[in-house]
């Protein structure tokens, strides 16, 4: 006999101690084949206070019920008992498929954007020129249209929460109707880069470890992640290194982004001897004590980024005369512009900026300067017309004989 789809039943219970609990009720057959009624606590009254939120939090589990079912074409699957399931399966804690910071931005993603537009809508129904067109629809809180590169992360994580629905069987093989739906990530503008008079004069309006925060990304390329994740324990004043062993976002620590970035990175002597200085001063100086603990927090967390940016370094930048919108990635897009710029070897930078390719390295983040171009065009000028300039020469020299009698 056909097993059919559980949708199950919910309900609240009352508890001796406590508050009242949710339990979600189905039948199942056992390994017997007998039909028996299972039951499971979904969470109490105080994590979902109304039943709305209840049903929501068994849609994973449901979808984990009716695992058989849900490969039958008749048997409709929404996008949001979808979202559910892949939320519980790959982006839980105990996943370790992505870094912490990637998993609380696509849950971001997902509950922003995604689920709000197709919670509703079955899996089989959604169609690639809908998504399309939706995607270009997308606007932010102000109204202004949704960056290019954000509207590709929301289509990207489409696809991949269909590629979900097909290693589970819910949808077959090559059904994944985000292939084929286009969507550009190419910038809005582009990313500031910092000379170095705007550095030096940046600095001059930044104090104690707000500047050493600057001078320690700018000359090191960490991303900001990398950067406040710092422990002591991780700088070797004598090797003169800096271990990148974590990173932090939204006080969730992990992994660094990728295996190349677990790199150690070289300390300029200057830079080390001002680290040094600050980890005299600072009252948080253990080796598993952060860089740049927060007073705020008892040096419990390191400073909020978000935080700095906007109450200290921007602020400085705009009393340094510096009109550019920097953020922490800016001195990321600096430090590898400048390397270049410098005449430095291309496999170097990579090292340094710690890119598994040297193509991020020059086509995303680095650019050519200005005056670089320009001395490579009057190089070339000089090589098309040198025998011009020869030529001419003795004309010149004639007309000035001339002028002189």
């Amino acid at each position: 006999m056909r097993q059919c789809y559980q949708r199950g039943c919910l309900r609240r219970t009352h508890r001796k101690s406590g508050p009242d609990c949710w339990e979600f009720l189905w039948r199942e057959n056992d390994l017997t084949r007998k039909r028996v009624r299972r039951t499971i606590v979904i969470g109490t009254v105080t994590q979902f206070p109304t039943v709305d939120l209840a049903r929501s939090g068994v849609n994973g589990l449901r979808m984990y019920i009716n695992q058989n079912s849900c490969r039958r074409r008749e048997q409709a699957i929404h996008v949001a008992d979808l979202v559910d399931h892949y939320v519980q399966t790959e982006l839980s804690d105990n996943a370790d498929w992505y870094s912490p910071a990637t998993r609380v931005v696509y849950q971001q993603f997902l509950k922003r954007w995604i689920r709000p537009q197709w919670a509703d809508v079955d899996i089989w129904d959604i169609r690639t020129m809908a998504v399309e067109h939706w995607l270009r629809r997308l606007q932010r809180a102000d109204g202004k249209p949704l960056a290019n590169a954000t509207k590709a992360k929301i289509r990207n994580l489409m696809s991949v929460l269909f590629n979900h629905a097909i290693r589970y069987e819910w949808l077959e093989q090559g059904k994944n109707p985000i292939t084929l739906v286009r969507q550009s990530a190419k910038r809005i503008r582009i990313p500031e880069v910092l000379e170095p008079r705007e550095i030096q004069s940046l600095l001059l309006q930044l104090k104690s470890c707000f500047r050493l925060m600057v001078i320690l990304d700018v000359t090191t390329g960490l991303r900001r992640s990398e950067l406040f994740a710092l422990k002591w324990g991780d700088v070797d004043f004598a090797g003169l290194r800096l271990d990148i062993l974590r990173s932090i976002y939204l006080r969730h620590i992990g992994n660094c982004k990728t295996e190349a970035s677990h790199k150690p990175v070289p300390l300029e002597e200057r830079v080390a001897a001002d680290l040094w200085l600050w980890k005299e001063t600072s009252p948080y100086r253990q080796a598993d004590d952060w860089v740049f603990a927060s007073p705020h927090n008892q040096g419990k967390y390191p400073f909020w980024p978000d935080a700095v940016l906007q109450k200290v370094i921007r602020p400085a930048a705009l009393r340094a005369g510096i009109n550019k919108r920097i953020g922490w990635h800016t001195f990321r897009h600096t430090f590898s512009t400048l390397l270049i710029a410098n005449g430095e070897n291309v496999k170097v930078v990579q090292e340094l900026m710690r890119h598994a390719s040297s193509r991020c390295t020059l086509e995303v983040y680095s650019q050519a300067q200005i005056k670089a171009k320009r001395q490579a065009q009057q190089r070339l000028v000089q090589m098309i017309l040198a025998d011009e300039a020869d030529k001419l020469a003795p004309v010149i020299q004639c007309n000035s004989q001339v002028e002189m009698d």
